[in-house]
């Protein structure tokens, strides 16, 4: 137990990073599990999840009502992109990834208009920490793994017990047969882009008060939620869960040894033989 004990808050910050990747890979599957579109500004809406956090608690909003506010807009945000621009291009793939390229230029600038370039801090609900059998952590970070894996089990139950959730994989299967069954395949679209994009302003409004609040933050997170469903696979939550477990894990553990640029040199490498072994993913669709 005494050998075990030095390595636990290690492990529990592994944890916490590797649930929280995980809402934000779980986003961009699901907008291209729907529309088939490579969201290149799915790291913006991470961003603006924090800055709304940042801009709600300036305001006197309690923590954690600021926190579902936040992902609230950035899901209207999300909708409103995808009714306004997504949709319009959904015959042409790659007018989609441009759009969406374009779109994170256009949301990081007007942060920095609105903000400026500099970094930004949110302070944390409660800095104490909880004690047991001789382990000490930080009750947020506990509290964060606890709320990320809650939405995790929902996601899951949505897209498995419920009316929508049979929609919306019907309109992934076999869309034009959906749509034939009279399925709103375009509502369902708006929907999931909703959702996906809910679910990075949640992650980013989880992770304000644990790193600097800056207009870049969210290309790190973009690369490695990518990284996360390439290594993972995209057929299945489990797939995203131990794609994120490999990718947001190693990042976790090496960022203590190796300076940031060498973690990454690893990670790439660590997901480059990953998806040479296994190019469908290590989680294959059954």
């Amino acid at each position: 137990m005494d050998a075990i004990i030095p390595w636990a808050p290690l492990v529990l910050d592994a944890l916490s990073a590797v649930l929280l990747l995980a809402l934000v890979a779980l986003g961009l599957v699901v907008i291209f599990g729907l529309m088939g579109v490579i969201n290149l500004a799915h790291g913006e809406l991470f961003m603006l999840g924090a800055y709304a956090v940042v801009v709600a608690t300036g305001a006197g909003v309690p923590f954690w009502i600021a926190v579902a506010i936040a992902a609230v807009l950035v899901g209207i945000f999300g909708w409103l992109v995808s009714l306004v621009l997504i949709e319009r291009l959904s015959a042409r793939p790659l007018d989609t990834i441009l759009a969406t390229w374009g779109l994170a230029i256009a949301v990081r600038q007007g942060v920095v208009l609105a903000f400026g370039p500099g970094f930004r801090s949110v302070e944390k609900p409660t800095d104490a920490s909880l004690s047991w059998g001789g382990i000490t952590y930080p009750e947020y970070r506990l509290q964060v793994m606890a709320i990320a894996a809650v939405v995790l089990v929902l996601m899951m139950l949505l897209f498995a017990r419920t009316r929508f959730g049979l929609a919306a994989r019907a309109a992934i299967a076999r869309p034009d047969m959906a749509a034939a069954l009279g399925v709103d395949v375009k509502r369902v679209w708006r929907r999931s882009f909703f959702l996906g994009a809910a679910l990075a302003g949640l992650a980013g409004a989880l992770w304000a008060p644990l790193i600097s609040v800056e207009p870049n933050m969210g290309l790190g997170f973009l690369v490695r939620a990518f990284l996360s469903i390439l290594v993972g696979g995209s057929a299945s939550l489990g797939g995203v869960l131990v794609g994120t477990g490999i990718v947001g894990g190693a990042n976790s553990v090496l960022a203590q040894w190796l300076s940031g640029l060498s973690a990454q040199i690893v990670i790439f490498l660590i997901a480059i033989v990953a998806i040479r072994l296994r190019p469908t993913g290590v989680v294959r669709s059954q």
